[in-house]
């Protein structure tokens, strides 16, 4: 089989496209690389710009003192049962909606689409939202971390438009005919059908639940209901507030100064890996429904 010869044109535009997707990946890859460098590189090489790329005067002191804190493994455990069970409740909700209002013949149809979307762009507020979570008995429970926020209206949006034009239609008029009611249609025809919109709200929700810490902030005072990101939060402002005592004369050690001043630098680095690296793991996993499902929505119906 000849190969096909490629024109001048051809291998300029290879050459340009090649380029600028290797430029790209550098500009990606660099700022993870650098974190972990400089979370295991000396805080005085560091500060001083000496650490560029590869770490130098390797030390794990950053991440010795992070998980010193016994309510790390807490702030994991409710991280992770927040993400699991907190993304299960998302994509039940999400999704059930989404299929319902796919449906044209769904009386109000409009109507509740408007409706959704009007809470896009309007909402009650900090004090309002407070107040309703109070009156329903959920501050200070796992609840209102779980189904505070059960649907997003951008995800639902997403998903309807999916169910719109993404499943056949004539398959579920088939499984109708013989018999099939619209809750087994749902579960035995369409969900296998959508690994890629479900692939993508999976990972839409769990990095959000994942990464959130305000709403605990607001809602949550016990602290053995706190997630990670509040954990690790509070970590590097108890850190960094040491060291800005120290400097501004609180403490009169000039060594114990230095040595806090160190930790607080090795901390923040160590502070983004322990909570980024989760979810920097399952990612690949993931990939290949959110390379399908990337294009989800772009045709509107």
């Amino acid at each position: 089989m000849k190969k096909i010869r490629e024109s001048l044109g051809d291998r300029v535009f290879n050459a340009v496209n090649l380029t600028l997707i290797t430029l790209m990946m550098l500009i990606v890859l660099y700022p993870l690389i650098y974190i972990v460098s400089a979370s295991i590189s000396d805080p005085d090489l560091v500060n001083t710009g000496k650490v560029w790329l590869w770490p130098r005067g390797i030390t794990f002191e950053g991440y010795y003192r992070v998980f010193q804190d016994s309510s790390i493994m807490v702030g994991y455990r409710n991280t992770i049962f927040y993400t699991v069970a907190g993304t299960l409740i998302n994509l039940f909700f999400t999704l059930t909606a989404a299929y319902s209002l796919s449906k044209s013949d769904l009386p109000g149809r409009r109507f509740l689409m408007l409706f959704c979307t009007f809470t896009m762009y309007f909402g009650g507020g900090m004090i309002p939202s407070y107040l309703l979570m109070k009156n329903l008995h959920l501050l200070n429970t796992y609840w209102i971390l779980l189904i505070g926020g059960a649907v997003s209206t951008t995800n639902l949006i997403i998903s309807r438009t999916f169910f719109q034009n993404g499943v056949p239609k004539e398959i579920e008029e088939a499984a109708f005919i013989d018999g099939c009611s619209p809750i087994r249609a749902f579960s035995t025809i369409v969900i296998p059908l959508s690994k890629a919109l479900i692939g993508v709200m999976a990972l839409y929700y769990g990095v959000g639940h994942w990464n959130s810490y305000f709403s605990a902030m607001i809602y949550i005072t016990d602290r053995s209901k706190y997630p990670l990101q509040l954990i690790l939060r509070e970590i590097l402002i108890e850190n960094q507030m040491k060291a800005d005592m120290m400097a501004a004369g609180a403490y009169v050690d000039e060594l114990l100064l230095d040595a806090q001043v160190k930790a607080a630098s090795l901390i923040r680095y160590a502070v983004i890996i322990v909570s980024s690296l989760p979810v920097l793991i399952i990612y690949p996993f993931l990939q290949k429904y959110f390379d399908k499902g990337v294009m989800i929505g772009s045709i509107k119906g």
